[in-house]
């Protein structure tokens, strides 16, 4: 009985974990790294043997957990693939969207590499894997025990993160011997909108747990309705509109609960039946999906409205653009409105229209619902960058920027030792992973010091002997580099900055107004990916 850890390892996304028992092998999670670098040996693919993968049991749709399960597919996989059944409508959406995003990346990469006489590349799986790999999807709900195959049982607990989301108990029987591992998956954040607080279990011989947030506490909690309903009214009564850039699952729905709930108690003033627009075909089907499954999905609040009859993201006001044309007339409409669009973080998507149309106008606000990376642009505008380039125009932040509080997803410090403190007996062991290198081994070192257990945080590749409590092979931490090309990118980044400085020599005799410009464009660009 043998765990290795093939993600999340001392990082913080792209889980996969590899079970051996009793002749067969199970996948917990196959999850997408962040950004474009892969490590050695899974360039495109993976250092096991795809097709000998039996089954896979997925905690959640985000992508970091589900997002290379096409791929899987894609390398010989034909098994089985275990989850909620909102996971696996969630995932029938995010992975067909995933893929979409690899087309469009390398058709995009090859217009640029076929010019420069550069290799062309593949995408890291199509459309066409995503829809066959959802093929082999079967769901089993929250406390339903599912046996897999003799000798190895899977349980899945709410774990209030997003809709679906789970821990998994397994629970595995080799040479007469049985194990209990909890996988906590992605741990939520108490008090979230719709959804359970996390589920907290009793009982595991081994603990594979996640430490995303092991190193803060979230802020002390306002009042995330009433800061929202003040952005609405005092916009509106500017005449203005309010863009949200928004995750598509679960950000979205989680808004237009507390805008139901602000309509309803006529939070916002003078301002009946205000519109709300919701512009994302993923975050729309997202939506759907929310309004389809059933109660066991959502908390008190959320079950008592349905069992009155009312949806709780839907209300008076609220429309949805599908078309390209539906959203381009958003902005064609003068009245103030709530416009919510994709992608979050501002990088792609509708959004990027609706900030050139809004972002130089002083009556609008945008406000920012969840995190910004550093080098995005919504990391850009919310940081004070006074004017941004958009789809090719420079464009100035006039509008008022706002960031809505205390709406993270993921348990912070606090919730983790709390959901760590629930389990009534000592572990063997307890695996720290989905953390930067530095944080799993201080959350492996909080967890010894704090509970006495035995915790390490492995590296990628490390292997355990579950039977013997033993480390069968030590990890070590990949070479990473670009799936596209060796150094094809840096190199770019090296040809750029020796432009810039021909491009600023060039500006010597120019106008005070045009070398204005251009060092305000300059000091933008600094602030961007500072």
């Amino acid at each position: 009985m043998f765990l290795t850890f093939y993600g999340a390892a001392r990082e913080v996304t792209g889980s996969c974990f590899l079970m051996q028992v009793s002749g067969k092998n199970v996948l917990i999670d196959c999850g997408l790294r962040q950004g474009t670098d892969v490590f050695d040996g899974e360039e495109d693919g993976f250092v096991f043997d795809a097709s000998k993968i039996d089954y896979v049991v997925l905690t959640h749709a985000h992508i970091d957990h589900s997002g290379r399960l096409p791929l899987l597919y894609k390398k010989g996989f034909r098994g089985k693939i275990y989850c909620t059944s909102a996971t696996k409508k969630l995932c029938n959406i995010m992975l067909l969207d995933s893929a979409h995003i690899q087309e469009s990346d390398a058709e995009w990469r090859n217009r640029k590499y076929k010019r420069s006489g550069d290799y062309m590349i593949q995408p890291l799986y199509t459309m066409e894997d995503a829809e066959n790999v959802c093929r082999y999807f079967y769901a089993v709900e929250y406390g339903e025990k599912k046996n897999l195959f003799d000798g190895f049982s899977i349980e899945f607990s709410d774990a209030g993160h997003l809709l679906g989301s789970s821990s998994v108990t397994v629970t595995a029987t080799e040479e007469g011997v049985t194990k209990t591992l909890v996988f906590s998956g992605d741990i939520g954040n108490v008090g979230q909108p719709l959804l359970n607080d996390p589920k907290y279990l009793k009982k595991a011989d081994y603990i594979v747990m996640e430490s995303t947030y092991a190193d803060r506490v979230h802020a002390e909690p306002g009042n995330t309705e009433d800061d929202l309903a003040r952005i609405i009214q005092t916009t509106l009564d500017r005449g203005g509109n309010v863009v949200i850039p928004s995750f598509a699952v679960g950000r979205t729905q989680e808004i237009l609960y507390f805008i139901r709930h602000i309509k309803e108690e006529g939070k916002v003033k003078g301002h009946d039946g205000f519109s709300v627009v919701v512009d994302s075909p993923l975050a729309i089907e997202a939506t759907n999906i929310f309004s389809e499954v059933g109660e066991m999905y959502y908390d008190k609040e959320a079950k008592d409205l349905i069992d009155q009859g009312v949806n709780p993201i839907g209300f008076e006001g609220l429309s949805v653009s599908i078309t390209s044309e539906d959203s381009r007339m958003i902005n064609e409409d003068p009245g103030p409105k709530v416009i919510i669009s994709a992608s979050g973080m501002c990088e792609a998507g509708r959004i990027r229209h609706h900030l050139k149309h809004n972002l130089w106008r002083n009556e609008c606000t945008i406000l920012f619902v969840g995190y910004q990376a550093i080098g995005t642009l919504g990391h850009a505008i919310q940081n004070g960058a006074k004017r941004v380039r958009i789809l090719g125009d420079d464009i100035a932040v006039n509008a008022r920027i706002e960031v809505l509080g205390n709406t993270s997803s993921h348990a912070d410090r606090v919730g983790l030792m709390r959901w760590l403190d629930a389990f009534d007996n000592r572990p063997d062991r307890v695996f720290v992973v989905h953390g930067g290198e530095g944080n799993t081994e201080k959350w492996a070192d909080d967890v010894r010091t704090q509970f006495g257990f035995n915790a390490v945080a492995p590296k990628f590749s490390e292997s355990y002997d579950l039977l013997k409590n033993v480390r069968l092979k030590e990890g070590y931490t990949p070479e990473t580099h670009s799936r596209v090309t060796p150094n094809t990118v840096y190199k770019y980044l090296l040809e750029s900055g020796s432009r810039i400085g021909e491009l600023i020599k060039n500006f010597k005799g120019r106008t005070n107004s045009e070398t204005k410009k251009f060092v305000r464009e300059l000091d933008d660009l600094f602030k961007r990916y500072s």
